[in-house]
């Protein structure tokens, strides 16, 4: 049985020579300045990293561009959202995610439900990351921006290193929605989101807030923009790996289908 080793520092510098570490899992862990050496490393997936979370050297190639450039190849959006510094480009920002989750909810409704809710990897399924984005909205525009005590949906779902203390604090509980339900209350929140956006002015762009986006914490002074900022990121980048996963689970819907009968003969 593989060990599960969380919450700890035990390995920070530690060196692991003629270890077997096949199929191991690194999650919300703090790999910098980790080193690969000698080392087969056939099928090694880095996810998360989209090639501004640092410099990543691949035999002293620095990969970090390559990465960014490709990701912004295939994901327009990314470049849009770099480029965001008006109230109007805020709002033209939105618009442009919204028309990519409808198109990104919309492939996942010709799924059955099982897949809708299996996760691909043990990356979150689709409604699990609607149910983030959910919590998203509350932490940084229910919070944050509109200074709600307790604004956090039931269903939403918080990252995944958050405390179990924590965790009971947002009461997402054993939460166990249909993928309709998820989609019910991230459609709520974009709403939410939208009127904000709406009423925004230049000026409120650079209020700031005292105020803290996790259920528990010190306040602390946040621009509205960083707030923002961070509910346009999310969705941005959650949208990416969401149809990373919907491509795997279509073919394997797709592998399930009866196989078209073949017209009899004479």
């Amino acid at each position: 049985m593989p060990q599960h080793h969380e919450r700890t520092a035990a390995f920070r510098g530690a060196t692991f020579a003629v270890a077997d570490l096949a199929g191991a899992t690194f999650r919300d862990c703090d790999l910098s300045g980790a080193r690969i050496v000698s080392s087969w490393v056939d099928g090694l997936r880095v996810d998360g990293f989209d090639g501004s979370a640092g410099r990543v050297l691949v035999d002293d190639v620095d990969v970090s561009g390559f990465v960014r450039d490709e990701l912004d190849r295939r994901h327009p959006e990314r470049v849009q959202l770099r480029a965001v510094r008006t109230a109007e480009d805020h709002r033209a920002m939105w618009a442009t995610l919204e028309q990519l989750w409808d198109a990104t909810v919309a492939r996942a409704r010709q799924l059955p439900e099982e897949l809708r809710q299996e996760r691909v990897d043990g990356e979150w399924s689709v409604a699990e990351t609607l149910r983030h984005l959910v919590f998203a909205v509350d932490s940084w525009i229910g919070k944050v921006v509109d200074g709600a005590a307790a604004p956090w949906h039931p269903l939403g779902l918080p990252p995944t290193d958050f405390s179990e203390e924590e965790r009971a604090r947002v009461g997402s509980g054993d939460a166990r929605p249909s993928f309709e339900e998820a989609e019910a209350a991230h459609a709520d929140r974009r709403a939410q989101v939208r009127r904000v956006l709406d009423g925004l002015t230049e000026a409120r762009l650079d209020e700031v807030r005292t105020a803290t986006p996790a259920p528990a914490g010190e306040p602390e002074p946040i621009p509205v923009r960083h707030a923002l900022a961070v509910v346009l990121n999310e969705h941005c980048e959650h949208r990416r790996y969401a149809v990373r996963d919907l491509a795997v689970l279509e073919a394997r819907d797709g592998h399930r289908q009866p196989l078209p009968r073949t017209p009899e003969c004479g």
